[in-house]
């Protein structure tokens, strides 16, 4: 492990403080409040082929000791009852944390961490990793009458766990900010920290997985317009959105790309961007 991380890992920007949703007593915020929870009623009856489980492909290296952040966000409808994680390597599966039953030590919900309802988002910590949590780990959704996967494994996130006495890491990537928390029109700061070289190939933010990920930065390539690098040093590969809008939340991603292959080498583990309007009656979830 880069003699350095430690520094890095502990140079955690500001988060603005949460403060509680408040909902105004007025007829137009009244009518919203009653729409949202039409919405929601009928969301919870959609089928399971509306369902999408997203998460990063990673590959994600994490330090022995560290905490491990697994990000999960599910599309179409939020029900803790039917979501869990489930880790696989080569000997077997093995499950990690149940959101509708069961005691996991070591393994906790995002949400808890945070102490607040984050709506279909599913992510856990894993505390004080050892060598043994390599592996791919899965964010799946199970059959309501039973514990048996409803759909077949994606390709999870792969996860690597560095050991104190490992051989130094070609390349990490640090993203301090698990949250980040703005209101609209202020400038959103995403810190990254790249120590390693790696292989030939640029370093790039991505908002959200998959394939409708969408592209905001390339340090090698075209970027949008109004996002601008820091660079404070060779190192640092932080970026800052100017202006934002409650359209700009979402989950960013510091990420190396390989050249020659022009596949993805390794990951963050993301930056969740919460924006909260000035005046808003449901607020963020």
């Amino acid at each position: 492990m880069p003699a350095s991380l430690g520094d890095h890992r502990r140079r955690r920007a500001p988060f603005t403080t949460t403060t509680p949703t408040l909902v105004a007593h007025s007829p137009v915020c009244f009518l919203q409040v009653a729409l949202f929870l039409v919405l929601s009623g009928a969301s919870e009856q959609s089928s399971w082929s509306e369902w999408q489980v997203l998460q990063p492909e990673g590959p994600i290296l994490v330090a022995e000791g560290d905490t491990l952040l697994l990000r999960c966000t599910v599309v179409g409808s939020c029900a803790d009852d039917m979501i869990k994680w489930v880790k696989e390597s080569s000997q077997d599966q093995q499950e990690i944390y149940n959101f509708k039953r069961g005691f996991f030590p070591g393994v906790t919900s995002a949400v808890q961490r945070t102490r607040e309802r984050l709506d279909c988002d599913y992510s856990i910590y894993i505390h004080r990793v050892t060598k043994e949590h390599s592996g791919t780990y899965h964010c799946v959704r199970f059959a309501v009458s039973s514990e048996d996967l409803d759909t077949k494994l994606g390709e999870g996130t792969a996860v690597t766990v560095q050991g104190a006495g490992d051989p130094k890491p070609d390349l990490w990537i640090i993203q301090p900010q698990d949250l980040v928390e703005v209101t609209t029109g202020d400038t959103a700061l995403l810190n990254c920290t790249v120590l390693g070289d790696g292989p030939p190939g640029p370093i790039r933010w991505f908002r959200g997985t998959g394939l409708s990920r969408e592209a905001i930065y390339n340090f090698a390539g075209l970027s949008h317009p109004n996002v601008t690098a820091v660079r404070a040093s060779d190192s640092d590969f932080s970026i800052l959105l100017p202006d934002v809008s409650t359209k700009d939340a979402g989950t960013y991603y510091c990420v190396k790309f390989q050249r020659k292959s022009n596949r993805q080498y390794l990951s963050g583990q993301g930056s969740k961007l919460r924006v909260k309007g000035e005046a808003a009656c449901l607020g963020q979830v």
